[in-house]
């Protein structure tokens, strides 16, 4: 199986690549069926209706949007960076020694296939080819259900920063 095609979770290979400036109204439309469905839940932690495309775009000019596609067009999303949210993560945390994961998002209609862990596993790939020691994220600080996610995908929960202008704030990190 080639290094970038995910076959494992589908009956239908699907192929992971770097974001483009014409992926961007797909990407888009992912996330914002991503963060309906987490509002639908109470959960708050993406803006309703999904993120604007200036809060997008550059992640997809610096080539840190990643995304997997398959007959249907998008179904995954993540970003994937090693810029440390200096809100959260300090100096003590040796902040360069690791990448970031942001955005990560899985189409409703390919919910339970893998292909959340399957991106976490391929970040932690480029965390080792670039020398680094860790994959952190942020998330909720009030979604619990995803917290245990991110545990059963080998993160160990740091700490909890509850600032009152931020939904998420519970800081996960796994080695690379």
């Amino acid at each position: 199986m080639h290094s970038n095609t995910v076959g494992t979770v589908t009956a239908r290979p699907l192929t992971l690549r770097t974001a483009t400036a014409a992926d961007l109204g797909e990407v888009l439309t992912l996330l914002a069926e991503t963060a309906d469905w987490l509002n639908g839940r109470g959960v708050r932690q993406w803006p309703a209706g999904g993120f604007p495309a200036e809060r997008i775009a550059p992640l997809i000019e610096t080539g840190d949007m990643y995304l997997v596609e398959g007959g249907r067009g998008v179904v995954a999303t993540i970003a994937l960076d090693g810029h440390a949210d200096p809100e959260f993560w300090q100096a003590g945390d040796l902040p360069g020694a690791a990448l970031y994961v942001h955005k990560l998002s899985v189409a409703r209609s390919c919910s339970g296939l893998g292909l959340g862990r399957a991106l976490l596993d391929w970040a932690g790939l480029r965390v080792v080819a670039t020398g680094r020691r860790w994959l952190r994220l942020d998330c909720s600080k009030d979604n619990l259900r995803l917290q245990d996610y991110y545990r059963t995908q080998r993160f160990t929960h740091l700490r909890t920063v509850d600032l009152p202008h931020r939904a998420s704030g519970a800081l996960f990190q796994r080695p690379g």
